[in-house]
């Protein structure tokens, strides 16, 4: 009877230990406020304009008829004086709410899409209309580098536009994501520090260009339903026609 009491007794103070140590984890969650919904210190600036410089890279190896502005060096000149701009106004972290700041930022991204949207239909019209030429090479480099602009430039979309921008996350200003990370829906998966930052908008601009579709990452607001769905559009056209194109000249 003793060993049945001591039994019961163990098993009493096993409950009680247990029970304690998951009101101790509910209330740790009911406390615990993931980064992307605080104040943090703001990301870094470089993984944007690295990004804009690889842009700006890519517009050499378009033909001069597939080039927005005259002379073909303009564009690019102009591109980077607005780089550098914003990165002399918020050089190492983008945490400044400034009306000057997010207008150089519009802008550039604005001139990189109107560039290559420029680009992307002259080529669709020179490859229906077939005066492309008879040589492969310069037609798939032509399309991968639109191709690779397209992704760069709705990067940079999403970024600059995702609950305000960079330097609205930074300050929290707005709760409603208009994209869902995972990370945003199990938190436990991730570390406490995870925001979104430039390279999870590129990665997310890099698998809608491919798959033309969502995969991990789900948009929320109209705005970027209507976003990944243009994106999808370009690259379904931009691929298509090209490969299609290219693998009628090699045959």
């Amino acid at each position: 009877m003793d060993g049945i009491k001591l039994m019961h007794t163990r098993m009493s103070e096993l409950e009680r230990l247990l029970g304690a140590g998951d009101r101790a984890v509910a209330e740790s969650r009911k406390t615990f406020v993931p980064a992307w919904r605080r104040v943090t210190r703001g990301e870094p600036r470089w993984h944007a304009a690295l990004a804009v410089t690889i842009a700006i890279v890519l517009q050499g190896p378009l033909p001069d008829r597939l080039v927005l502005f005259r002379p073909t060096w303009l564009l690019p000149a102009l591109e980077g004086a607005l780089l550098i701009m914003l990165v002399a106004l918020d050089q190492y972290r983008v945490d400044t709410e400034s009306k000057l700041v997010r207008m150089l930022g519009l802008t550039a991204a604005g001139i990189l899409s109107v560039a290559n949207g420029w680009s992307a239909v002259h080529l669709v019209i020179e490859l229906v209309q077939s005066t492309m030429g008879d040589s492969a090479g310069p037609l798939l480099t032509s399309g991968a580098v639109i191709w690779l602009t397209n992704v760069i430039v709705f990067a940079l979309w999403y970024w600059d536009f995702d609950r305000g921008g960079p330097a609205a996350r930074a300050h929290a200003t707005h709760q409603c994501p208009d994209f869902m990370f995972p990370q945003m829906t199990s938190p436990d998966l991730a570390p406490k520090d995870w925001e979104p930052m430039f390279p999870d908008y590129a990665y997310l601009a890099f698998t809608n260009a491919t798959a033309f579709s969502p995969t991990d990452v789900m948009p929320m607001s109209r705005w970027a339903k209507a976003a990944m769905a243009v994106q999808s559009m370009v690259s379904i056209v931009v691929v298509a026609l090209v490969v299609a194109r290219a693998v009628n000249i090699l045959k």
